[in-house]
């Protein structure tokens, strides 16, 4: 059905019946740049494949500054896993950086599908003890590191996102203002 995804879990190791029963119950759906997914206030009712684009989940304030917490580019998963667990309002929104198409599984689906495919459990808890990892990473980068350390960081772990985002967005994932970012990269450009 969707012969692209099937391709992406064989590479983790999930049999052809199981990826092919895994996709017979998603649905796709193609996003424009900027439209919104789920918005702040929404439950999160769906997990999310990104199959190309790029997505990302972000908060915006009361005095509208946005604060993104994570960008989901093609073959990453996209939720807001608290509303989605839990089944309340989420406090993130989730858009489409880039024109994307995403697949995703209401939860009912998806939960039996974590039944009767063992190989999808497994799989889906090595994906959230990597995203455990990775927030870790963040909370003690946004903690203790210098501007100038997150967007080395930044450039060491996505190099392939510095061309496809705005600044200003690069900027509001690492906490650091656009004046800023603009400072750190002109100075490493000097020392090149």
């Amino acid at each position: 059905m969707h012969s692209e995804f099937e391709n992406y879990l064989k590479n983790y190791d999930l049999p052809d019946e199981a990826a092919c029963r895994i996709s017979s119950l998603a649905m796709s759906r193609t996003l424009r740049r900027n439209e919104f997914l789920m918005s702040a206030g929404e439950i999160c009712k769906h997990k999310v494949f990104v199959m190309s684009g790029m997505l990302r989940i972000f908060n915006i304030t009361a005095d509208g500054n946005e604060h993104i917490l994570q960008f989901s580019p093609g073959h990453g998963w996209v939720l807001d896993v608290e509303s989605y667990d839990r089944q309340v309002p989420s406090k993130v929104n989730i858009g489409a950086v880039e024109p994307s198409e995403i697949l995703y599984w209401h939860k009912a689906d998806f939960e039996k599908l974590l039944i009767e495919v063992p190989q999808l459990r497994l799989y889906a808890d090595q994906l959230i003890s990597r995203n455990i990892h990775h927030s870790r990473d963040r909370i003690l980068s946004a903690l203790g590191a210098t501007p100038e350390e997150k967007y080395e960081e930044f450039v060491q772990k996505f190099p392939k996102l510095l061309n496809r985002l705005p600044l200003r967005m690069i900027a509001s994932y690492l906490g650091v203002s656009l004046k800023t970012l603009n400072r750190v990269r002109h100075a490493q450009l000097q020392r090149i």
